[in-house]
């Protein structure tokens, strides 16, 4: 018999939030953390961004990984499954159901900042797997690491291409932090959308359904929520766009009338002119070259790396090795 789902919070707080918002909104360019589009109902509204015939991402990555889930098992041999911004549940259960195939007991943890998402996850797939021992952590992936303990013998998942949330300069820092959570010989997957024709990559967040516009425009009413705030969303428009000499995608939200705002928990009053822009996400996009690079010194290598047939996802499959890693 499975021990009952655990969920665990970190030290996440309306403080840290209004810290973090209040520098991000008084810098130049002014800008939001990306993780803030996640509360119930930016999560919710992400779900109905993967389901989306523009959004090529989800099905590719799920269909990827339903083809490779065996070979990773095979090589990666986990006794634990650790998935980073823990997803709806379809994913992991690929990799589940591969663990099945191959006899290995299993323990699963779902790590998300959305403390309500993480439960509804795990008893979904609680229903489906019910000897997997499923634990669950609410945290931020950039601070809370370290809830994770010690591995061996785990595999951690980061899948649906969130790596490419973080700007370039950061991948490094953030991948030696996943290895101290790693024992030499665990593993971690990677999922990484690729570089790709830009009017497919524009498309995907330019939705004709409006759907990623809304969840552009919810971090806005995330923040009047946590922090008693009052813009009005309905003044800000989505716009979304491929750099090609960055590699990225950019969100952002452009106001389309002159706004003053006020933000109590951030003790912030802003004003914002017609035209002036807050950047929400960037989403970079990579190749295996590029993606390369960004191990030097991690403590991972490469060890196996799968795309689809049209080459627009990735998946890596990375070992931890016995060095010391760089400081985080």
């Amino acid at each position: 018999m499975a021990e009952p789902i655990h969920v665990f919070e970190t030290s996440g707080s309306v403080a840290t939030m209004a810290d973090e918002v209040r520098r991000a909104l008084t810098a130049r360019p002014r800008w939001l953390p990306c993780k803030y589009f996640y509360d119930d109902r930016g999560s919710e509204l992400f779900e109905q961004i993967t389901r989306l015939p523009e959004y090529y991402q989800t099905r590719t990555e799920e269909a990827l990984l339903g083809r490779i889930a065996d070979d990773v098992i095979a090589r990666a041999a986990p006794r634990e499954l650790v998935e980073l911004g823990s997803g709806a549940g379809r994913k992991i259960g690929l990799l589940l159901e591969a663990a099945a195939r191959a006899g290995a007991p299993m323990r699963l943890v779902l790590f998300d900042i959305n403390a309500l998402f993480v439960d509804a996850s795990a008893r979904r797939i609680r229903a489906r797997f019910p000897d997997v021992d499923i634990h669950g952590v609410t945290g931020d992936f950039l601070r809370d690491l370290p809830a994770l303990g010690p591995g061996g013998g785990r595999l951690a998942v980061f899948l649906a291409g969130t790596i490419g949330n973080l700007h370039p300069d950061d991948v490094p820092r953030f991948l030696s932090r996943v290895a101290r959570q790693l024992e030499p010989g665990d593993g971690l997957l990677v999922g990484l959308d690729l570089v790709k024709d830009r009017a497919r990559l524009e498309a995907a967040y330019n939705d004709s359904a409006g759907v990623t516009a809304a969840f552009n425009r919810n971090i806005l009413r995330h923040l009047n929520d946590a922090l008693d705030a009052d813009f009005d969303p309905d003044a800000w428009e989505h716009v979304a766009f491929f750099d090609a000499r960055k590699a990225w995608i950019e969100m952002r939200l452009r106001a389309t009338r002159d706004c003053r705002v006020r933000i109590p928990g951030a003790d912030l009053a802003l004003t914002f002119r017609a035209g002036e822009e807050i950047s929400t996400e960037i989403s970079c996009k990579y190749t295996r070259r590029s993606f390369a690079r960004a191990l030097t010194d991690t403590g991972l290598v490469l060890e196996r790396w799968y795309t689809d047939d049209e080459r627009l996802f990735g998946l890596a499959l990375l070992r931890r090795v016995r060095m010391a890693l760089r400081l985080a």
